[in-house]
């Protein structure tokens, strides 16, 4: 079994045809592993740009690729996807998140007309893998390849935001935490339509308490000190794509900040809870002072 991390970079670039903007890959880097987790192979391409005119300054600065470095380039995007597609053959594909996949298919989408990757059969998400390994990451906020890299005391002095040397940094993270269960379990088969269904569905936060997708019997709190179930003091308004109200508890009287976002994935509704104890608010001190008499 044979493995190949992938990295790719891109500009976001305005087409006319679309009338909006695409994130047109200017950049191919993979390494290929085999089973002992040793790489075995590189691969690096440069892709001419089609549809952007000038490189974002971001991108530009990030990248240290010029615009005309890349108008020399050998490749469009069609024959840098071949000779990659030769590249992978029947190993499992990974990329840092699903990103730089999503870009694929945009790309491909854009230059074929055509949704999906015939050559991918099988694919697993690195980050997603490698944030359970560690068990950091959350679906608000995601593991970073550098953070990792950091986590794990890999050295991260080399030339990054080139495709190459993030799909080598990217490598070292996977062979740090390789372990073959539960990897197997985070490879999907991406021969199949669901892959992409799932692949491609967008998550969005509910915030309609009025919609049937918001369960009212799960928007409950109990007591952080105590357990017992917090009563509703304020009525439910939205704050930050969550419903937010203050609760208190009946038998320690405290006061809290009560959160809960429904957010709609593919898997279904997700509910995420937070309670947080509030301030207590200090008495404004009495007054001491008499009263002044009338002077006679």
């Amino acid at each position: 079994m044979s493995f190949v991390i992938l990295d790719l970079e891109w500009n976001a670039a305005y087409s006319k045809k679309r009338k909006k903007h695409i994130n047109e890959i200017f950049e191919f880097g993979a390494v290929k592993i085999d089973d002992n987790r040793q790489i075995i192979d590189r691969f690096s391409v440069l892709v001419k740009p089609s549809i952007g005119k000038f490189l974002n300054p971001y991108v530009k600065k990030l990248t240290h690729i010029s615009f005309e470095e890349l108008q020399s380039a050998q490749h469009n995007f069609q024959s840098a996807l071949a000779e990659f597609a030769d590249f992978l053959g029947d190993s499992i594909l990974m990329t840092w998140s699903t990103s730089d996949l999503l870009a694929l298919i945009e790309n491909q989408n854009y230059f074929t007309g055509t949704d999906s990757l015939r050559f991918l059969t099988r694919y697993c998400d690195l980050q997603s893998y490698c944030e359970y390994i560690l068990g950091v990451g959350s679906s608000s906020r995601q593991l970073g390849l550098s953070t990792c890299a950091e986590l794990l005391s890999i050295d991260t002095q080399t030339e990054h935001h080139r495709a190459l040397s993030d799909a080598e940094l990217s490598y070292l993270c996977f062979k740090k935490l390789y372990k073959k269960v539960p990897f197997e379990e985070f490879v999907e088969d991406a021969a199949d339509e669901e892959f992409y269904r799932k692949l491609t569905f967008k998550s969005k936060h509910i915030t309609d308490l009025k919609s049937p997708l918001v369960d009212r019997s799960k928007m409950f709190f109990d007591c952080p000190e105590c357990s017992t179930r917090c009563i509703q003091k304020t009525k439910w308004n939205v704050r930050s794509n969550s419903f937010k109200a203050v609760f208190v508890c009946p038998e320690c009287k405290k006061e809290f900040d009560g959160r809960v976002c429904v957010k709609q994935k593919y898997e279904g509704i997700v509910f995420t809870k937070k309670i947080v104890e509030l301030p207590v608010k200090e008495e404004e001190p009495k007054s001491t002072s008499k009263p002044s008499e009338n002077a006679e």
